[in-house]
């Protein structure tokens, strides 16, 4: 009898964990690793644990392709030669490299240049761990470089060449959108229909957490233990741009990540955006460009667009939610 009762104590545990009892190959696997700077998380159920395993794996070894090539910060990535070379002569350029420096271009013009990857011609003066941000005459100097026209993309040679010499690029959070949506593929492709791809404040969803949505949380840009709502969703991409990510504060400003291509300084006026899209490229880009446009122009661009809703906490840290995340508003917990 109690042999019996300890088998049906370990068998619901099992269930609540998502294990695979005796009986069932079935459950949830995930795994961690830090990868492009940041922590990277694949969680997914399966039929089969081996399968699911090596599904983790490959989203893995794709993320660290990704980093490899699109890191500013190693010698030898293709972005790397791209910011050393570019200004004086085209240089030739993967396919994934062209195609994603294109579709920024893209989210510049919609924008209106609130988003620019070329911000990295000021944002590499800025070190946020050592506390070190440019003086005015070295932002002068370098807000000048800022532009994304100044980059001239050939689609015949495939080849990027800068306008001007100064220029920089930094995909930044844009690779991690990419690696989300490329992570959600990969499992896509081998039958995985449940599952989420993390990459700092980039997901990507696959269906639903079996029955139910998945409750991604927003946290409180103030208080790293508070949420400031619980969005219930499957089947989308979202990310979330915040002002606590990479910063520091001097003199009363705060020095943040985030940076506006107009001015060369932190942008001001907002503490995090979530936008909510089908793919992860688009979420990562809007966040990026409704946190420099403010809540206003920002919550109009995010209106104007098919299938994307977002939430602001402005500087003050109101709340800001889209019509479409108001309309289901019984779902959003606060």
């Amino acid at each position: 009898m109690f042999s019996e009762l300890k088998h049906a104590v370990r068998h619901a545990v099992d269930a609540i964990r998502g294990r695979p009892d005796a009986g069932s190959q079935g459950g949830w696997s995930s795994r961690e690793e830090v990868i492009m700077g940041t922590s990277v998380r694949v969680e997914l159920w399966t039929e089969d644990r081996a399968a699911g395993d090596a599904a983790i794996a490959a989203v893995m070894g794709r993320m660290h392709r990704i980093d490899e090539t699109m890191s500013p910060f190693k010698r030898e990535s293709e972005l790397t030669r791209i910011n050393r070379d570019a200004a004086d002569r085209p240089v030739p350029i993967s396919g994934p490299m062209y195609d994603i420096i294109a579709r920024s271009i893209e989210f510049s013009e919609l924008s209106e240049g609130a988003f620019d990857i070329t911000f990295a011609s000021v944002g590499h003066l800025y070190d946020y761990r050592l506390r070190i941000h440019p003086s005015e005459d070295q932002l002068a100097r370098a807000r000048a470089a800022i532009g994304y026209r100044n980059l001239i993309l050939d689609p015949q040679a495939r080849t990027i060449r800068f306008a001007r010499p100064g220029v920089r690029i930094d995909l930044g959070g844009f690779a991690k959108g990419l690696a989300v949506d490329d992570g959600a593929a990969i499992l896509r492709s081998r039958g995985i229909r449940n599952a989420i791809v993390t990459a700092g404040g980039d997901s990507h969803i696959l269906g639903d957490r079996r029955g139910r949505p998945w409750a991604i949380g927003i946290r409180d840009p103030r208080k790293a233990d508070r949420m400031v709502a619980v969005l219930p969703l499957e089947d989308v991409a979202l990310s979330t741009s915040g002002d606590y990510e990479r910063y520091f504060e001097q003199d009363g400003i705060r020095y943040h990540h985030v940076i506006d291509p107009a001015t060369g300084r932190s942008a001001g006026g907002v503490r995090s955006v979530t936008v909510v899209a089908p793919d992860g490229l688009t979420s990562e880009a809007l966040t990026k460009s409704v946190f420099v446009m403010g809540v206003d122009r920002g919550m109009r661009l995010v209106e104007s667009l098919d299938g994307v809703d977002a939430v602001v906490v402005d500087a003050g840290g109101a709340l800001h939610y889209s019509s479409g995340l108001l309309a289901s508003a019984g779902q959003v917990r606060q």
